[in-house]
């Protein structure tokens, strides 16, 4: 038996989506799981234990003709048995009616004379709660499960290894994702905190724990904020993890993490590090399970940057 999920968007999309493909390996055993995905979100399968191969799609790009084409003769010739759409384009759910696939299953908006089974869509609810639905239109009612993921053995060692270069000892460290990153879809100023309230946050907790290490995670696109706070703190240390395995590896052996709408927050969720996220417009009950591992600081005025650093220290310390 195959089966193949269609899942646009992002890596933090990928990984609210785990739970799900879990499932769908405990009610397939003995199925390839495949996944069709946005290139910008291939990376987010290192750390999965259901999926077999990864189909790339750009589901947003003005895809010409022969793309469509060649999508759907990749999808004929691995004679899926079930296709399993999350997204609400009714173009996909036509494309997955030309393929043949016998069984199609997806959302009510999304194209249902094209689906064989179609499910409510309710987006007030926790994301991955959301995506699990779906199993519905496979006669399923397991419990949504808790996201997880599967680290390889040498980003673990890679983590190891860049605490000792860093110096850290046993007392762990606190970690910060701050910036934009290059596995992180392009985001809004919505999503961006300071700088400025970046660097009060971490100075106040120099002062007040000088011996517990602060680290800043920094990636391609994170180069100018990462150095800017580097310079400003000293003693602050900065790594940079270069896929989603040894940014979840750095994740889980922190005490803390304070970051932003990003990866990083689903990726600490699955490791279940202690958390302090900053939300602006996104709704953070949509985001982050129930839980008083993760914390949730919104803005009244929906805009991220006026939450003000007491607010986030009154956090940390309480």
């Amino acid at each position: 038996m195959r089966v193949v999920a269609l899942v646009p968007g992002g890596i933090g999309e990928q990984i609210l989506f785990f739970p799900t493909l879990d499932d769908l390996k405990r009610l397939y055993p003995n199925a390839q799981i495949d996944v069709a995905v946005e290139p910008r979100a291939k990376a987010a399968y290192r750390v999965c234990k259901s999926v077999g191969d990864i189909l790339p799609f750009d589901f947003k790009d003005r895809n010409s003709l022969a793309d469509w084409g060649n999508f759907i003769g990749a999808l004929r010739d691995r004679e899926y048995d079930v296709a399993i759409y999350l997204g609400q384009q009714k173009a996909i759910a036509l494309l997955l009616w030309l393929t043949g696939i016998p069984t199609r299953v997806g959302y009510k908006d999304a194209g249902a004379i094209f689906l064989t089974a179609t499910v409510p869509l309710k987006t007030g609810q926790y994301a991955a709660y959301m995506y699990h639905d779906l199993l519905k239109g496979l006669d399923s009612n397991l419990p949504c499960p808790e996201i997880t993921i599967n680290v390889p053995a040498s980003d673990i060692a890679w983590s190891e290894n860049e605490q000792k270069r860093l110096g850290i000892n046993e007392s762990g460290y606190i970690l910060i994702h701050g910036g934009s990153s290059q596995i992180t879809e392009p985001r809004g100023f919505e999503k961006i905190y300071p700088l400025e309230k970046w660097r009060q946050i971490v100075q106040n907790i120099q002062q007040r724990q000088p011996n517990l290490p602060v680290v800043i995670v920094k990636e391609a696109e994170d180069e100018q904020f990462a150095d800017s706070l580097s310079e400003s703190c000293p003693g602050i240390k900065v790594t940079s993890p270069k896929d989603p395995g040894k940014l979840a590896a750095t994740i889980a052996a922190a005490n803390l993490l304070i970051c932003t709408d990003s990866p990083a927050l689903q990726l600490a969720v699955a490791v279940k590090t202690y958390t302090i996220a900053l939300f602006g417009l996104t709704d953070p009950d949509k985001l982050l399970p129930k839980s008083d591992r993760f914390f949730a600081l919104r803005s009244p005025s929906k805009n991220i940057a006026d939450i003000s650093p007491q607010t986030v220290l009154d956090r940390v310390w309480g």
